[in-house]
């Protein structure tokens, strides 16, 4: 290892990446080198003490939770009417929000749960592209796609937006939301023209966050149509037929609209189960269904608002083929949708759309005559009325907020949400949303269904989790971003549209290997917790413990904060704890057990953490306290694994 600068007052030098020096927290950040043992033992407790966590059920939480008492007073049917304690309020925040707060639990507390989704549905929408646009223009910097990750983290936060006056974003379940369907509807910088283009995916994010609430048609229609999805899936420019000149409509976004946004491969029953025919599962689509739909994508360009001489060029029957901006910087055109040039559109011949019980087109096949914008409504049509909608974006949207294996009832009771939302309204998000979040599964499910309730936390979550439930701000409210290096995905496996491919970071029915595959379990965020991630996300998690905190305002910091991010890295707020830590760090570990376990933790679990913390004394043992409690229950399998 090359000498790195030691930094000054510490005694610790700043270590490279390659020595996860988060570890070093166990043991009382006093030697670096001893991290190299760490990091194997690290690897394997949290890799394989999380697998186990998920599947076991959790009987020590029980002594700690009076679940079985409200099950019984108020019955299931109830599971609406609450919270009725504080630890259930924020275990609804956890599965709602991007991470509870004192004061989320205690408002939660005041309203209850229906009136607190009244209340978020009501919230303005919290967007991206104009904070890019004040970076641009009023801050006189340079906007690059970690500017994207700013915004992105003071939505999600709630920190002040320095772009708006230091206003705080309060529309915490829109922008949960939003992420949720970012990993299903998947974008990604991560293509050679979208990685220049911060703006597209602002924009894109944007969308997402708008429709959010909004009506599922709506929302396909408008990720078909903006230009970073046809960017991404290449049929911005698709052209009809021209066999002379071996021109074939592309078939890429054709398949994956169907595969992953909307009927997935085979259909389904109204509980999300496979349907069977003599035993077999029926696919929903074939090369027929792929290549009729491509053949209505054709003839879709770019939108010519702002085309023209010293601009870029304007679509047209002439210049369909070369048209548009491409790679310029943040032309508004990025932000605006497709348009059709009915030219290369191919309205001549028949197309065979999906096929099922009642559709609407006979046969499904949709007849030829119609322009662009009419073919593209009646395959959309085609598509969100298929029954296999409602039990598909229920299971994906279940598994992002609140467990990776719901029962085939709890599937079947929000897809019938999905399909009526009580005024004969199908494809309703607001109702889908609200039908997850209340339904007794999601209130109950760690008792009802404990073998096989729960979800691992993504890294992000986490992340979110910790800087809102200590009030993380940094002294600029501009934010660096969330982590120190280029490239958060490669720490956490993950970043806001950052995936590696169209199939988000992780499967839906991934399983991990061991015991979870033999009891037949999706697990997907499992699948980015390799070697490198688990260690990496322990080490973040270090750094945001120890290295980067205030005192009641004043922004103390420690290690290399101040090296890597000066005044726009987030600081945790220590001051709220610290006479607790020093007088009662019982009553510390209960707070932080309400604010990240959501009371679950066991009573092992309690104890050890509250021998660990009286074992430090002297100077600064308060903050010391607070530092060793938050990296060990962040690190823990009782947190990692929501339940």
């Amino acid at each position: 290892m090359r000498n790195v600068p030691m930094r000054p007052g510490t005694g610790l030098h700043r270590p490279r990446r390659d020595r996860h020096h988060g570890l070093a927290g166990i043991a009382g950040i006093r030697s670096w080198p001893c991290m190299r043992a760490g990091v194997v033992i690290m690897r394997r407790v949290l890799i394989h003490l999380a697998a186990c966590a998920m599947l076991a059920a959790s009987t020590l939480a029980a002594a700690q939770s009076h679940r079985p008492d409200v099950i019984l007073r108020y019955g299931f049917e109830r599971a609406a009417a609450g919270p009725f304690s504080d630890a259930e309020a924020a275990r609804f925040l956890a599965q709602a929000s991007f991470g509870p707060t004192l004061a989320d639990i205690a408002h939660l507390r005041a309203i209850g749960y229906e009136a607190w989704l009244d209340e978020q549905f009501a919230q303005p929408v919290s967007t991206q592209v104009p904070y890019l646009d004040w970076v641009n223009s009023v801050a006189g910097d340079s906007v690059t796609d970690n500017t994207r990750l700013e915004i992105w983290t003071i939505n999600a936060l709630g920190t002040p937006d320095p772009s708006r006056g230091m206003a705080r974003p309060t529309d915490q379940l829109r922008q949960r939301m939003a992420f949720a369907l970012s990993e299903i509807f998947v974008v990604s910088y991560k293509n050679g023209t979208l990685i220049y283009q911060p703006w597209a995916l602002a924009s894109w994010y944007d969308m997402l966050a708008q429709d959010a609430f909004g009506n599922y048609r709506t929302l396909l229609e408008d990720v078909t149509l903006h230009p970073a999805m046809g960017i991404y899936l290449t049929h911005l420019g698709n052209q009809k037929a021209n066999p002379a000149l071996n021109i074939r409509p592309d078939e890429n976004y054709a398949r994956e609209v169907m595969q992953l946004f909307s009927i997935g491969l085979v259909r389904l029953n109204p509980d999300g189960t496979p349907l069977l025919v003599n035993g077999q599962p029926q696919p929903t689509y074939d090369q027929s269904t792929v290549r009729g739909l491509a053949a209505v994508l054709t003839g879709w360009n770019w939108n010519n608002a702002g085309c023209g001489p010293g601009s870029y060029v304007c679509c047209t029957a002439s210049t369909y083929t070369y048209c548009g901006p491409y790679n310029d910087y943040d032309r508004p055109v990025w932000r605006l949708p497709m348009q059709p040039i009915e030219a290369f559109h191919d309205n001549t011949s028949p197309k065979q759309l999906t096929v099922y019980p009642g559709v609407a087109l006979p046969n499904g096949v949709l007849a030829p005559g119609g322009d662009a914008q009419a073919e593209l409504g009646a395959a959309l049509d085609n598509l969100s009325n298929h029954p296999n909608v409602g039990p598909f974006i229920a299971l994906r949207l279940i598994q992002r907020f609140v467990t990776s294996n719901p029962t085939p009832a709890y599937v079947q009771r929000v897809a019938a949400a999905f399909a009526d939302n009580g005024s004969g309204v199908r494809g309703d998000l607001k109702a889908t949303l609200r039908a997850i979040l209340l339904d007794p599964e999601a209130r109950f499910g760690q008792w009802t269904n404990a073998a096989r309730f729960g979800k691992l936390r993504e890294p992000l979550i986490r992340n979110t989790h910790v800087w809102r439930a200590l009030d993380a701000t940094s002294p600029s409210a501009r934010v660096v971003t969330l982590t120190p290096y280029p490239g958060i995905e490669d720490w956490y496996g993950q970043g806001p549209l950052r995936s590696p491919s169209v199939f988000n970071f992780f499967r839906p029915d991934y399983r991990a290997h061991g015991e979870i595959d033999l009891l037949g379990l999706a697990s997907p965020e499992f699948q980015i917790v390799s070697d490198t991630y688990a260690v990496g996300t322990a080490n973040r998690l270090f750094s945001v413990s120890f290295c980067w905190y205030r005192n009641g305002g004043s922004y103390d910091g420690s290690c290399w904060a101040d090296n890597y991010g000066g005044s726009r890295t987030l600081h945790l707020e220590l001051g709220r704890d610290s006479a607790l830590a020093d007088s009662d760090p019982g009553s510390l570990i209960d707070r932080y057990n309400l604010l990240f376990l959501s009371g679950q933790m066991s009573p092992y679990m309690r104890q050890a953490l509250l021998a660990r913390l009286n074992a430090i004394d002297g100077n600064h043992r308060a903050r010391l306290r607070i530092q060793h409690a938050l990296y060990l229950i962040l690190n823990s399998p009782e947190y990692v694994v929501q339940k």
